[in-house]
């Protein structure tokens, strides 16, 4: 069937805005019956390319165009590329927000810090809970992951069950002993049948199974051995409760005291320690501010900054300028996390930094300090013999990542026909007849900077100019009636060639501007527009001509 055949009445619409083809921006939504329900909405830590880029997130134009159609979005679980652009997409629209408490807990933070509350509801719902939301009937799965109370979601819709798994791994030894349902996915491969199976891609291409969770406690309860008399501050996510707890058990088991630093750590700490989900005695937690006096060997600091971000607590601490904590030889800084993809380079220079204040620094390529939240090859075959799904869409990774999930899916019997690997913008429709493309929506890359989103590609490309190529400014004053030139030309420039140094360099570019215009004038070229044009390329060519390089050329033609 051909994708521009028109969809039945009882068809399901599957669009995906982000999340395929990067780790991040993941944002996906599902039509039933004319209403659509959002699967996350999250945001990317920029590239190292994106000048100046705070966050990428998804392109809303298609939500923007349908947002009378949107009954609500479905939060899998906390963490930012999940949850992340929630507070940016509800500046423009507003619906409701269905999660876990821990979850709803998380995504708040933002919403509140946008002021945003008043445009949604946080509606929390349970593990095995099967909900009608509009003409959506929806059941929540519980799976495990790096941040607790994470979901699946199993669509019932009337092409049959549409499972999204979001993102899991199978820990069969959890920190806080709640398994991915397996038994549940089993049950509905057995009974009603999964018709599709949108499923994580994160570590497909990465041999064996994850490991579990509790395995990190122990390297760390060893390292808190090894370490016994010098104090300890380790980093982690906020977000990553069950660390957070193995990283206490083993300070306590020491007999130290905890203290958090970095705002999101201590929110975090105190709402999961309010839910019931952390446990550290009130006996055993200090603020960070009063620390400072006590034996080093009876401290134990957990901070942010796991991924080397400019202004978080371990960055400031490794440039000498944290508020709270000035490292000294013989401190001990466990980096119990692994560098998103794009971070590496901020993570090696936080621990360059803290190398140079005197700590020594425990990291993922030293010492097994942490796990994957993702399920790797091994757990994705396990997980796909269970689901037997008709018809399979590997999600959430980069293109490889997808396409070693497509692989695995072949492997265990799904036909290759029958497995669609997709890229954002991509809309799929499942109907009677099966899953085919249906269309392509607007899915590129919104930029922010600071609070304005939408930065563009066209900034970017001028920021990429002025830092490799550096920028010329041709002033020039003129008189349209007589065609006099009566100011300048004036050559200022930055990043192009040091001016003090290249006198000569500037007269001779001023000299080609002024013919140039000169030129014109005779020509009855006299428009101010024209004169622009005339000034950028005189100088653009001259500066080519005598460097080689092509920096941004501004004129500035001033009219008397």
């Amino acid at each position: 069937m051909s994708p521009d055949v028109a969809p039945d009445a009882s068809a399901v619409k599957v669009t995906f805005l982000g999340g395929l083809g990067e780790i991040g921006r993941n944002c996906a939504c599902i039509e039933v019956d004319g209403s659509i329900m959002l699967i996350d909405c999250g945001l990317m830590f920029p590239d190292l390319d994106m000048l100046g880029i705070d966050l990428v997130l998804p392109d809303f134009t298609y939500l923007r165009q349908n947002a009378d159609r949107i009954v609500g979005c479905i939060a899998t679980h906390g963490h930012e590329d999940h949850v992340g652009g929630l507070s940016y997409l509800l500046r423009e629209l507003s619906f409701p927000i269905y999660g876990t408490a821990l979850t709803l807990g998380l995504a708040r933070n933002r919403i509140e810090e946008a002021g945003l509350l008043d445009r949604t509801e946080l509606v929390a719902v349970r593990d095995g809970e099967r909900r009608r939301i509009g003409p959506f009937d929806v059941e929540f799965i519980p799976v495990t992951h790096s941040v607790p109370h994470g979901i699946a979601t199993a669509f019932h819709t009337p092409q049959g069950v549409i499972l999204h798994t979001g993102d899991f791994k199978l820990d069969l030894t959890p920190v806080d002993g709640r398994l991915t349902d397996l038994a549940r996915i089993g049950a509905l491969a057995s009974t009603d049948g999964i018709r599709l199976l949108l499923s994580d891609s994160t570590n497909a291409d990465e041999h064996g199974h994850a490991d579990s969770e509790t395995s990190v406690g122990g390297v760390l309860y060893d390292l808190f051995h090894r370490y016994e008399g010098r104090r300890i501050i380790t980093t982690c996510f906020a977000s990553h409760i069950h660390r957070v707890q193995q990283i206490a058990d083993a300070a306590i088991a020491f007999d130290r005291v905890v203290a958090t630093m970095g705002l999101s750590m201590k929110k975090n700490v105190r709402m999961a320690r309010e839910m019931g989900l952390l446990r550290i005695p009130d006996s055993h937690l200090r603020d960070v501010a009063d620390v400072g006096d006590l034996p080093p060997e009876k401290v134990c600091i957990i901070s942010t900054g796991s991924q080397g971000e400019p202004m978080s607590a371990l960055a400031l601490m490794a440039a000498n300028e944290n508020r709270w904590l000035s490292l000294t030889q013989g401190d001990v800084v466990i980096m119990s996390s692994h560098p998103i993809p794009g971070n590496e380079q901020d993570v090696s220079k936080v621990i360059d930094g803290l190398v140079r204040a005197g700590a020594e620094v425990v990291h993922s390529g030293i010492a097994d300090v942490h796990a994957s939240g993702h399920a790797k090859a091994e757990d994705l075959k396990m997980f796909l013999s269970i689901a037997r799904p008709e018809w399979f869409v590997p999600v959430h990774g980069e293109y490889r990542h997808l396409v070693a999930h497509a692989k695995l899916g072949r492997q265990m019997g799904v036909p290759a026909d029958h497995i669609v690997v997709c890229t954002d913008g991509d809309q799929l429709v499942l109907d009677d007849d099966g899953l085919r493309p249906h269309a392509q929506v607007p899915a590129g890359y919104l930029y922010v900077d600071g609070i304005i989103g939408d930065v563009g590609s066209g900034v970017l490309r001028d920021r990429r100019v002025l830092a490799e190529e550096g920028v010329v400014v041709v002033i020039v004053g003129v008189d349209v009636e007589t065609g006099a030139i009566i100011m300048g030309p004036e050559i200022i420039t930055r990043g192009w060639v040091h001016a003090p140094e290249a006198e000569d360099l500037l007269d001779q570019c001023a000299e080609r501007v002024r013919d140039a215009v000169k030129e014109a004038f005779q020509n009855d070229a006299t428009d101010i527009e024209n004169v622009q044009r005339v000034v950028r390329r005189a100088a653009g060519r001259f500066v080519n001509e005598q460097t080689r390089r092509r920096p941004m050329i501004v004129p500035v033609v001033m009219e008397a």
